[in-house]
């Protein structure tokens, strides 16, 4: 949440460093910087849902994910002034937001814990997979046993993989936008994709066509 007044890891920027920068971000980020507490309600109530529905995404977890966010937006209050413009100020927190993951993910490893996607989470923010026809049991079943396979398939990608998939399919940014919240090349992103995509298909070859 946002620092106590006389944080000093929250440092105003001098407003010659923002002469290239235009928009409401560069407005909104440099208020943040310079400790304007209405900043940072405005910005929480505009990225906390993205924060929170990405970090489900990639933790599996509500209580998690919603734990993560105020992680996250302690790591923005304390970095804005940093902030220059490269990216929107939304795609710059997707970066934080990945990072948060990664690391908490690490912590889980260290004690063992199951890495895992939630796409019941996934549906129930963007709705089931639409089916032609009546929907019949055995048609409700399949879907359920087809999204189960999926579920596991995105669990055993590797982190970056399944990152890269949850980012361009889920959230639906661009691949620049995704090699900047990586921190890798575009390159590297359809690779991690086309990797990804392959190994899913692989997993759900012998699913029914619903």
């Amino acid at each position: 949440m946002p620092p106590a007044p006389g944080d000093s890891a929250v440092q105003p920027a001098r407003a010659n460093e923002w002469l290239d920068i235009g928009g409401r971000d560069a407005v909104l980020a440099q208020r943040c910087a310079s400790g304007d507490e209405g900043a940072y309600v405005e910005l929480v109530g505009e990225h906390q849902r993205m924060v929170v529905q990405l970090a489900m995404n990639l933790l599996g977890d509500r209580d998690e994910a919603l734990d993560l966010s105020q992680d996250v937006f302690l790591r923005v209050f304390r970095t804005i002034g940093r902030f220059r413009g490269h990216s929107s100020l939304r795609t710059w927190m997707y970066r934080i937001t990945v990072n948060q993951v990664r690391n908490r993910q690490r912590f889980w490893r260290r004690r063992h814990r199951a890495d895992q996607v939630s796409l019941d989470q996934h549906e129930a923010a963007h709705g089931e997979c639409a089916s032609g026809g009546e929907s019949t049991p055995d048609r409700l079943l399949a879907q359920k046993e087809l999204a189960g396979r999926l579920e596991d398939a995105l669990g055993r990608l590797p982190f970056d993989q399944r990152t890269a998939i949850v980012l361009r399919e889920i959230d639906g940014l661009s691949y620049e936008e995704i090699a900047y919240s990586l921190g890798v090349a575009v390159g590297t992103v359809k690779s991690r994709l086309t990797r990804a995509r392959q190994a899913l298909r692989l997993e759900l070859r012998d699913a029914r066509t619903l």
